[in-house]
């Protein structure tokens, strides 16, 4: 009943992100289960598992927007919804596209195309982020008398980090890898395909952007004290810096085991 209850006021609250974030949902499932069906590959693993993480990260965004905008007033929603669903709904799109022909979207510069079309991801996913940072930057000078402190604080801090660490993927693009030690190694670990020979940038992306629902979540069901949620957001994004940290010097964050390494190499 809770699940729903939230359901339902989320589509009170932003009817256009709402349901832009039940298609990515929708899509998500979709490119889950061509898993099952394709065998094509890039990079070692399933080309559909990337339009599907792709998705379903934006279904979260999306849905968790929905809801912390809803508090902002002198607001123009409307903007933000749009910028969204057209941003990143090309996003999505294209990567989709590319799995479908087993040619890899991002780090793609094969043909001057292919070279534009990676340089509007980058600045369709820059664009939002931005635009992100300006609505947390509503929540630091707003005031908000009916939100409790720890959560309107998770908010902020949630949104903080998600900018920081959106902003990281610049680090991935820039190397034109997402692990160091290999060039875009993949792993069969689970869905998230991290490496588990060398250092993998994608941990801490993850880690960072996905503050923007745990802190809130956290704030408001577990911790519901404001010095907790200051003293846990801070060590959330202790946690993101050290899988970056620890990425940049090459370490996987679950290693493979040294026959494996053997094998791999051999």
């Amino acid at each position: 009943m809770v699940m729903l209850d939230f359901v339902y006021e989320l589509k009170e609250r932003n009817a256009t992100l709402f349901y832009f974030g039940l298609l990515c949902l929708l899509l998500s499932l979709v490119f889950l289960a061509m898993t099952r069906i394709s065998n094509v590959q890039v990079y070692q693993v399933n080309a559909w598992y990337k339009p599907f993480k792709f998705a379903f990260s934006t279904f979260l965004f999306a849905w968790a927007m929905a809801w912390y905008c809803f508090y902002l007033t002198d607001f123009n929603i409307t903007v933000f919804n749009w910028s969204v669903v057209l941003l990143l709904g090309f996003e999505i799109g294209y990567i989709a596209l590319m799995a479908g022909q087993g040619k890899i979207s991002h780090y793609n510069v094969s043909s001057p195309f292919y070279s534009m079309m990676f340089s509007m991801m980058a600045l369709a996913a820059t664009l939002v982020t931005i635009y992100t940072a300006y609505v947390g930057l509503r929540f630091f000078a707003g005031s908000f008398p009916d939100l409790p402190s720890y959560y309107l604080w998770g908010i902020r801090l949630g949104i903080v980090i998600f900018v920081i660490f959106s902003f990281q993927g610049f680090l991935m693009g820039g190397r034109m890898s997402h692990t160091v030690g290999l060039s875009n190694d993949n792993s069969n670990l689970f869905i998230v395909g991290w490496s588990r020979l060398v250092g993998d940038l994608r941990i801490s992306h993850f880690i960072g952007m996905h503050a923007l629902q745990v802190l809130p979540i956290l704030a408001f069901y577990v911790l519901k004290n404001t010095k907790l949620t200051l003293v846990v957001g801070l060590l959330y994004a202790a946690l993101a810096t050290f899988t970056l940290y620890q990425a940049l010097q090459g370490r996987p964050l679950i290693p493979e085991s040294k026959s494996k390494i053997y094998t791999t190499k051999i």
